[in-house]
């Protein structure tokens, strides 16, 4: 009688975008979530974050993962259950881009990445010289989402995401 699990041998198990690279450059939910769909996909995800705080959303928590709650302690690793919903199968990289050795590390990463995804508000990596327009010239193969909370342009395209839509 065969095994009740069935071998997989010869079969490929990646995804369709095996082979893809993402330069991850968002934060909080929108861009997170795309990349991490990319990631579910196969593609590898190198997210970027803010080298001493991280994602905002690292520190979103209750829950945490690495509390234990009952010692009354907890683990300074810990990690709010939110980044690791909207994170999943990423590699993170710590990168200051206000810096001239983040920026060119960006630019480098950039020159070997497909898809480069980012949330920053209109104009705001521009002046970093990290843009998309900045980016696509170094690598014109380079494929470029900006998600904003009120789009690229329009009378309120400047606006601020979440936090302006809260305000009512």
């Amino acid at each position: 009688m065969p095994d009740a699990v069935t071998s997989v041998e010869g079969i490929n198990m990646s995804g369709p975008l095996d082979g893809i690279v993402v330069l991850d450059m968002s934060r909080v939910l929108a861009g997170p979530w795309a990349g991490q769909l990319l990631a579910d996909l196969g593609a590898r995800v190198i997210k970027i974050e803010h080298p001493e705080r991280g994602d905002d959303t690292r520190g979103w928590g209750p829950p945490w993962l690495g509390e234990d709650l009952e010692a009354g302690g907890g683990d300074p690793e810990r990690v709010a259950a939110y980044f690791l919903c909207a994170n999943r199968g990423k590699q993170s990289l710590a990168v200051d881009i206000a810096t001239k050795n983040g920026q060119a590390l960006i630019r480098q990463l950039a020159t070997g990445a497909d898809i480069v995804l980012e949330n920053f508000k209109v104009g705001g990596l521009a002046k970093y010289g990290l843009d998309y327009a900045s980016l696509h010239e170094l690598n014109p193969r380079l494929i470029g989402c900006s998600i904003t909370g009120f789009g690229q342009d329009g009378p309120v395209h400047l606006g601020h995401g979440a936090a302006g839509g809260r305000a009512g």
